[in-house]
């Protein structure tokens, strides 16, 4: 299997938002989870709001009935993650559905998505929960 093959099948699980749909979710409380290298992050600039997780400990800390979780998550806590472009963001939501973050998804087009949209950014270098 190819790394497109799994990527397809990956987005398959999921619902996949858009910038402006983020967007409105992010204003009604969703947790926007950026998985950016930090390099990345304070180049580009972050989503006000968002939480700067290292994907080494991402599903550590989503894992809704995990004991090293972020206090912020439970199994229905709506949660859009974030990357780049929306490959990587893919793989990562479909593996926190599969924990049992039933209202997981990522960003279509990811950061630089959200950018092209013309929705807000803050300067970037928030240092990442590890």
């Amino acid at each position: 299997m190819t790394i497109d093959a799994v990527l397809a099948a990956a987005r398959a699980e999921l619902t996949r938002v858009k910038p402006d749909e983020a967007e409105h979710l992010r204003r009604a409380g969703a947790l926007l989870v950026d998985i950016r290298p930090y390099h990345n992050r304070l180049a580009e600039g972050e989503i006000p709001g968002s939480v700067p997780i290292e994907r080494i400990v991402l599903e550590w800390r989503l894992d809704p009935r995990g004991s090293h979780r972020i206090s912020e998550i439970n199994e229905g806590t709506a949660v859009v993650v974030l990357c780049n472009e929306g490959y990587a963001s893919s793989l990562a939501a479909r593996d926190l559905k599969r924990l049992g973050l039933r209202n997981a998804t990522d960003l279509v087009g990811g950061f630089r998505g959200w950018v092209a949209a013309g929705l807000p950014v803050t300067e970037g270098g928030s240092p990442a929960i590890t």
